[in-house]
């Protein structure tokens, strides 16, 4: 039966489980053998991340030809408008790429959420806002991109679903396994 394991990665940390000197790795939260992500998080972005031992989910899960939709939670400077929110909806022109239209609402702090450590960089004078936005691409920085692209440069990124699978309560650095009635639903 194939495993897979949901894990909330930390802001700072690698998604790779060989070593890397001074930084923390997968294998630093996740004492699990023989698995690997589906997908990847840059180091300064936090959230859901996927760990299995099956190739076929891997390759359902990152390849960008499978459409699964991922959700982030995203702090961004300032409060984007309507039209803002229209252009982040309807594609992004990004310089290689038009991003594919997205599922973009502005929405209020997420409830439960843990503190980053670092902290992220607080301006007295800029105000910030809370966006959830869904894709189904998810290229290099994509997110990251897309709002720095519409004027509204990211400050904190947080996935918290991929396809049906939800952080559900887990804290920063702390995972699950994914019980065998759940693994049918892929």
């Amino acid at each position: 039966m194939p495993r897979a394991v949901l894990f909330n990665k930390p802001y700072g940390v690698i998604c790779q489980f060989s070593p890397s000197p001074g930084k923390q790795t997968l294998k630093d939260f996740v004492p699990i053998t023989g698995i690997y992500p589906a997908g990847r998080l840059d180091t300064d972005s936090e959230g859901l991340l996927i760990l299995t031992d099956d190739g076929a989910l891997q390759n359902t899960i990152s390849h960008p030809a499978k459409k699964w939709p991922k959700a982030y939670w995203v702090q961004v400077e300032n409060i984007p408008d309507d039209a803002a929110l229209m252009r982040l909806r309807s594609g992004v022109d990004l310089g290689d790429f038009v991003s594919a239209p997205a599922t973009v609402n502005l929405i209020a702090e997420p409830a439960g959420l843990w503190e980053r450590s670092p902290p992220i960089r607080v301006r007295q004078r800029i105000p910030t806002s809370w966006l959830e936005i869904e894709i189904s691409e998810g290229k290099n920085r994509q997110v990251r991109r897309m709002t720095a692209a519409a004027g509204f440069p990211t400050l904190r990124l947080i996935r918290h679903r991929i396809g049906h699978w939800a952080l559900a309560g887990l804290g920063a650095g702390q995972y699950r396994l994914v019980p065998a009635e759940e693994m049918k639903l892929w």
